[in-house]
């Protein structure tokens, strides 16, 4: 997992190619490896499952995550947890439900996005474990898909440069609207 050290808090990334069958089983065993790292006193581990295809890349999502932490710092989330609140913030939307809906994995084949804050290494190790081999890097940014999710005009494109700076933007104005 790529390693990056944020407002003293340390953020993996990792993407992995997966595919999931029972949506309920498969997120409760995240959450029993979250729980498990809980409970060997890492209080403050957040693990976040992200859909890849509406990342548009890891600059996007780092930003996300430091909004959200700040959100955190200063009583501003919209969100009670803080893997929603990095999905709301990566999203560029205000209702978690709609952020669900655009980020959250799903049954069947998936290119997922995991975020860990300030997990240990046996806990990253164990996402691993259940996720199979992580890909070297992010899987290619597909600027269609991306359009068509955040529903990302040509003009818009133009005049901000390219697609993840849109996101970030976006992220970022999301800030003067909550």
């Amino acid at each position: 997992m790529d390693q990056h050290d944020l407002m003293g808090h340390t953020i993996n990334i990792a993407w992995f190619n997966v595919e999931i069958n029972d949506l309920n089983k498969f997120m409760a065993l995240i959450k029993g490896i979250k729980d498990r790292g809980v409970s060997q006193g890492h209080e403050g581990c957040t693990i976040q499952l992200l859909n890849a295809q509406g990342i548009a890349g890891e600059k996007h999502l780092l930003q996300a995550t430091l909004q959200a932490l700040k959100a955190f710092d200063k009583n501003e989330n919209t969100a009670k947890d803080l893997g929603l609140e990095i999905c709301v913030r990566a999203s560029a939307q205000r209702q978690i439900s709609r952020a669900l809906k655009i980020l959250g994995v799903k049954e069947g084949k998936n290119e997922i996005c995991v975020v860990a804050v300030d997990c240990d290494r046996d806990v990253l190790n164990k996402i691993e474990e259940v996720l199979g081999t992580k890909q070297d890097e992010k899987l290619p940014v597909n600027e269609n898909t991306l359009k068509k999710l955040y529903k990302i005009s040509n003009e818009e494109l133009k005049s901000v440069g390219n697609i993840e700076k849109v996101l970030i933007e976006r992220s970022a104005l999301l800030n003067l609207e909550i």
